[in-house]
């Protein structure tokens, strides 16, 4: 019987598929992304360790001190000891030790959610919240919302000064009946006004110096709507029978899984204004919303807006909208507090 010859080994030069610059960027890209997700791991692993110390040294203190065991005095002979015994050791001075102590203070006895977040915030951060925030009920806030939103320090700071505690407790989104309703997920999703501090809009503006101050300020813009919101395009065409339409902004929210259409007005809110934008409402879900995607949401933004007004215009409005005003003076945020202590107490008044 005839043997067959043994299949001649293949070269690996020959048998190697050729590879383009494309594939070596996509790989190389991969890396990177393993590179950088490991090193978020470990900075989350550090953040949470250190955390972890200053909350355990921070409980030592406070028991000590409350059981007289300590005067406020052994906390420097603590930092002086620290520092002899772990030369350029830093962040164990005496003021560094009594935020320890405030930071055990302000959050003990929190439930498992709260103290789940107070580990993947940054110390920098629980000092600024810390800081300038009164209420156990708006620490938590902001620490959800730089947990959601990843804000950096300069974020924080900006929300924090612009009073977003304050405004979105006292001035809840104003939405159609049929989002609270159908979609009440989204109502945290927006706000009741967008604070557009960072545009340099001449006084008066028009339209489109608005419209072209938000799209040359697009990264902060993105920012002060929310991490969720991506955006679409602007002056987006569409056409609806014979004729050419054009919105103003068109974004998506992933969050929502939603189109989401902002349409801009530099005076104040008009109840005929709602035509229009159900109308590209209504366009969008006929015409660009995908099957997989969820109805879309309008949002109405404008100078200055009544609130009465706005409730009688919405109270009938058939399609998911919102009514906001953009603001670009910093509010005043004594005033804005004053005005929470007030509806606090009112809230706690008996019936």
């Amino acid at each position: 019987m005839a043997r067959r010859a043994p299949p001649q080994k293949r070269s690996a030069k020959a048998s190697a598929m050729p590879t383009t610059d494309h594939d070596q960027t996509e790989s190389f890209d991969a890396i990177v992304r393993l590179i950088d997700a490991a090193r978020q791991r470990a900075y989350q692993a550090v953040n949470t360790a250190l955390i972890d110390l200053y909350w355990q040294i921070g409980e030592t203190i406070s028991r000590r001190i409350a059981a007289a065991e300590w005067g406020d005095g052994v906390v420097d002979r603590l930092a002086a000891h620290i520092a002899r015994s772990h030369p350029g050791l830093r962040g164990f001075t005496r003021p560094n030790l009594f935020r320890m102590r405030q930071f055990y203070e302000a959050y003990a006895g929190v439930g498992d959610q709260t103290a789940a977040l107070l580990r993947q915030v940054s110390w920098t951060h629980h000092l600024i919240i810390m800081g300038q925030s009164k209420r156990p009920e708006e620490r938590e806030f902001y620490l959800r919302l730089v947990v959601e939103q990843r804000w950096g320090k300069r974020e924080l700071e900006r929300q924090v000064k612009l009073a977003l505690f304050e405004r979105a407790v006292l001035a809840p989104p104003k939405v159609s009946p049929v989002v609270r309703q159908s979609r009440p997920e989204a109502v945290g999703a927006f706000k009741d006004a967008y604070m557009l501090d960072f545009l340099d809009l001449p006084q008066p503006h028009t339209e489109a110096d608005l419209h072209a101050s938000l799209l040359a300020k697009l990264r902060q813009f993105l920012i002060e709507l929310g991490r969720d919101f991506c955006f679409v395009g602007s002056e987006f065409p569409m056409q609806v029978g014979g004729r050419d339409f054009a919105l103003d902004l068109l974004f998506f929210h992933r969050g929502l899984n939603c189109l989401v259409a902002i349409e801009l007005k530099v005076g104040r809110f008009e109840p005929e204004y709602l035509g229009k934008l159900g109308f590209y409402v209504e366009a969008l879900d006929r015409d660009v919303r995908k099957p997989h995607e969820n109805p879309a949401i309008g949002v109405l933004l404008c100078a200055s807006k009544d609130d009465e007004v706005v409730e009688y215009a919405l109270s009938r409005m058939a399609g998911p909208a919102l009514i906001a005003e953009y603001q670009t003076q910093l509010p005043d945020k004594a005033v804005l507090q004053a005005k929470l202590h007030e509806f606090m107490l009112a809230g706690d008044a008996p019936g």
